[in-house]
């Protein structure tokens, strides 16, 4: 019995060491996690884009300070103002583009930081035109008659911002809000034109005479026109495989200009980071 005893403890001691030399996954235990690795989104990157937007374009005072000198040391003028009449009005379009972009990100753990130049190639075009004509008990004993009428039409063919975005990385995912100067080009063609009729009303024998019409016009064309103004968007890209990651955003720009402009517009894009 006592050797049946011995030699069971003798086996139970080989077997516990033989456990102990042998592989932690061999004795249930789970292999330890590795951590993943993180996107590098630092460095250059390049890409080509589509989009799709509206323009709105604010037409009402666009013709304003081409009455003024049309309009300069005019009694009318002088008394009522008529050069601010409101004559035009707000007017819709909606196109779409392509262009590209070109960048640089800096990157500290999971914080992107970086400064990206935009452009695209589109076309924005609206127009307006507007009349308006008003009767004046002016100057004394004359019944004054003044109408005046403007016209304008603006293109907008290249656009685009100088930005700086920041973002935080989810993985291969890089949400990022940006803002910037907006930059564009545009053709913009205006005109303005007024007519004066004065005719004598008082009880003078013989009357006076009608004075009239008086009329003079100016245009202004400017094509290829320098417009700027700011912007600001949002936007994610992802990093597919390597270096090439595709994009979406949404930007808001606003141009000062002789027509003020703002164009909404969102991008799908793709890229590839040096």
């Amino acid at each position: 019995m006592r050797r049946l005893l011995l030699a069971a403890v003798i086996l139970g001691m080989a077997a516990t060491a033989q456990a102990a030399d042998m592989p932690d996954f061999l004795r249930g235990s789970l292999i330890p996690s590795v951590p993943a690795a993180r996107t590098n989104w630092q460095g250059y990157y390049i890409g080509g884009q589509a989009s799709y937007g509206a323009a709105d374009m604010d037409f009402t005072n666009s013709g304003q300070d081409l009455l003024k000198q049309l309009l300069n040391n005019v009694d009318v003028e002088q008394q009522f103002n008529i050069s601010s009449w409101p004559l035009q009005h707000k007017n819709s379009t909606q196109n779409s583009g392509f262009g590209g972009f070109f960048g640089y990100n800096g990157q500290w753990t999971d914080v992107v930081a970086g400064v990206e130049l935009n452009y695209v190639h589109g076309k924005f075009a609206g127009s307006s035109s507007g009349r308006q004509g008003r009767t004046f008990f002016f100057p004394s004993d004359y019944q004054t008659q003044a109408t005046i009428s403007s016209s304008s039409a603006m293109t907008i063919t290249d656009f685009g911002s100088l930005r700086v975005r920041g973002g935080y990385a989810f993985g291969c995912f890089l949400p990022y809000l940006f803002g910037g100067v907006a930059l564009g080009q545009a053709n913009i063609n205006r005109s303005a034109n007024y007519t004066l009729f004065y005719r004598y009303v008082g009880t003078q024998i013989p009357p006076l005479p009608t004075l009239g019409p008086y009329s003079d016009s100016l245009a202004d064309t400017a094509n290829a026109h320098f417009i700027y103004g700011y912007s600001g968007g949002l936007g994610i890209d992802m990093m597919l495989f390597a270096n090439l990651f595709v994009r979406a955003e949404w930007e808001y720009m606003r141009f000062t200009a002789p027509v003020d402009t703002t164009i909404n517009t969102v991008r799908a894009g793709i890229g590839y980071k040096f």
